[in-house]
């Protein structure tokens, strides 16, 4: 069996890549990264670590709304959770707070893939 460094990339799938990049560049202010497939899809790089979004007809998830961090989802580690509540509220995006009681909070994509954000200290 193989050992497992660290996580490389999570590729989500998108229905509408334009509204997918909007989310994840403007809302969560991510920056593409470099990308050498022919099929549709953006990569994004955040540190050494990739997120990969994928056009598929497949995309749009069942809504669960009683608990979206149940959802399948990927987490971001951020420095300021409520920072990050205003920026949402400010555009009117909708996002669940984590009911465990750590500083974390859920939001969904265009296509309703979970983005889990997790404050961890700044040190």
């Amino acid at each position: 069996m193989a050992d497992i460094l660290y996580p490389l990339h999570v590729a989500l799938q998108v229905s509408d890549l334009d509204k997918a990049e909007q989310f994840y560049t403007e809302i969560l202010g991510l920056t593409k990264g470099e990308r050498n497939l022919t099929f549709p899809g953006t990569w994004y790089q955040i540190g050494d670590f990739q997120l990969h979004l994928i056009v598929s007809e497949w995309a749009k998830n069942p809504a669960r709304e009683d608990k979206w961090g149940r959802h399948p989802h990927i987490t971001f580690a951020i420095h300021d959770l409520n920072a990050v509540k205003q920026a949402l509220s400010a555009r009117a995006v909708p996002f669940q707070m984590s009911s465990s009681g750590r500083a974390a909070l859920f939001v969904k994509d265009p296509d309703g893939n979970v983005v889990e954000l997790l404050e961890i200290s700044a040190d």
